[in-house]
């Protein structure tokens, strides 16, 4: 299966694309040095196979690469960014208790 990651900005999300055929999306709302993660799906046909993960791990690399704090108000994106520390420092410090991402999480 081939799987790609792309920004459809004109409809504010990120899709997972697998073999040509959106299988999921993270929608967001964007302001100048902000992401703000609100909504992850994935269609049923494709749940079980990381791909929620993939694209979250791609859309929080385009996030840093392109220099945005990242607010996971998405409790998926939230969850990630628990389990995966090193993305951590993405979200302000000054937010992160509010996201429950505090350094003893």
């Amino acid at each position: 299966m081939e799987i790609a990651v792309v920004d459809v900005a004109d409809r504010s999300r990120f899709e997972i694309r697998a073999d040509g055929e959106t299988a999921g999306v993270v929608a967001y709302h964007r302001r100048p040095g902000v992401i703000a993660f609100v909504h992850t799906e994935i269609d049923p046909r494709f749940e079980g196979r990381g791909l929620a993960s993939t694209l979250i791990r791609t859309a929080l690399a385009e996030a840093r690469s392109a220099g945005e704090s990242v607010l996971p108000f998405c409790p998926f994106v939230r969850s990630y960014i628990a389990r995966h520390r090193e993305s951590v420092d993405l979200v302000p410090n000054e937010v992160r208790a509010r996201f429950r991402l505090t350094a003893d999480v």
